[in-house]
């Protein structure tokens, strides 16, 4: 009797679900990270000087994080579920995790402020951006050419432009550039958001 329900396949549904529980708690540790930052700031606003640009970011990072468990229901409609892309979505979810920490260290001492932190981290903080245009390209294959055609010319352009933004981003220190880049792709995001993935569907 065991054998025979072991013969069955598993329902792909089911197999989805499991997967988006281990990935939904990635990511909820990270949306975590960076609203119990934004908490000490508002709690503790003298031990450390706010950054404008920094906290511009944090609002990139919690909407990208917010519209990746979004947009990931789409894997509801594979038919099969292999161990690789097990991990690829999950290493997706870690990059969400790894940003969010990196926004928000655990000791602040050494740098003195949140400016001179994220200047000096930099390109740890752009590297693991750029990688995220990668892996979104990758996503979005693995849900189906069909899905790739859907989102027209301007994916493609999306993923350029953003990698690019990010090597500049990590190579200059200037901080108009990265409040810029910052305030900019905010709004570009929720734009493109809003027009591509307003309804799951």
């Amino acid at each position: 009797m065991v054998r025979s329900l072991m013969a069955q396949p598993p329902d792909p549904h089911e197999l989805y679900l499991h997967v988006r529980v281990l990935i939904g708690v990635v990511l909820g540790l990270g949306l975590t990270r960076i609203l119990s930052g934004w908490a000490r700031l508002i709690e503790h606003p003298r031990r450390a000087e706010v950054f404008a640009t920094h906290l511009m970011w944090t609002a990139v990072i919690l909407l990208s994080m917010i519209h990746f468990w979004w947009w990931e229901f789409g894997l509801i409609a594979l038919h099969a579920w292999h161990f690789e892309l097990f991990v690829f979505l999950l290493g997706y979810a870690f990059l969400w995790y790894v940003l969010a920490c990196l926004l928000f260290p655990a000791d602040l001492a050494e740098y003195g402020s949140y400016e001179a932190y994220f200047v000096s981290r930099r390109r740890w903080f752009f590297g693991l951006f750029a990688l995220t245009f990668v892996a979104d390209f990758v996503d979005t294959i693995v849900k189906g050419w069909d899905r790739l055609h859907l989102l027209g010319p301007e994916y493609p352009v999306r993923l350029v432009v953003g990698i690019a933004l990010c090597l500049v981003a990590a190579w200059t220190s200037s901080r108009r550039f990265h409040f810029a880049f910052a305030l900019l792709w905010l709004v570009y995001d929720l734009s493109w958001i809003l027009r591509i993935y307003d309804t799951l569907g």
